[in-house]
């Protein structure tokens, strides 16, 4: 199985700003709102340059899932300027997470784990995405607010 099958087989599209591919699996009945009451994607994030999902911020819980693959690195910055790591991946005893909730508000933006060379993965959210509930990340400013992550900041980024 390769990147290629997984694009072919779920017919998944780039995914606007934030990159990767993805194909939206499942959209619950419309809110009152307009929302809908929750989402379902996969995607896939591979260790080629430029591909990975930039640092952006909902305004709901996102749970991300594990699928297939390596490893993914999700980093994470919360509102109270504390950073960390969740990697998702199959080593459950080794700390790795099949599944992991990212709170509202924090920003996220993940790759594949180095030395690996795909992941497939899916979001949910309920209620579910829409597009102008999405933040997209401004290096500039994530690394003035968070300086110990400046690095790894510019590499989740996107202009």
């Amino acid at each position: 199985m390769t990147p290629e099958d997984l694009v072919a087989h779920y017919g998944m599209e780039p995914i606007p700003r934030e990159g990767g591919r993805f194909r939206q699996t499942w959209a619950g009945p419309a809110r009152s709102d307009g929302r809908p009451e929750g989402t379902a994607i996969v995607a896939l994030l591979t260790a080629e340059p430029g591909d990975f999902s930039a640092l952006h911020r909902l305004p709901t819980d996102e749970v991300w899932h594990f699928y297939l693959g390596d490893p993914l690195e999700l980093l994470l910055l919360a509102p109270d300027g504390t950073a960390a790591t969740a990697v998702l991946g199959p080593d459950v005893l080794g700390g790795q997470h099949p599944q992991f909730t990212v709170p509202a508000g924090t920003w996220m933006g993940a790759g594949v784990a180095a030395g690996g060379a795909w992941t497939l993965f899916g979001c949910t959210m309920a209620p579910g995405f829409t597009p102008d509930g999405y933040e997209h990340g401004d290096a500039a400013v994530l690394a003035d607010r968070y300086p110990e992550q400046a690095a790894r900041i510019a590499d989740l980024c996107r202009p």
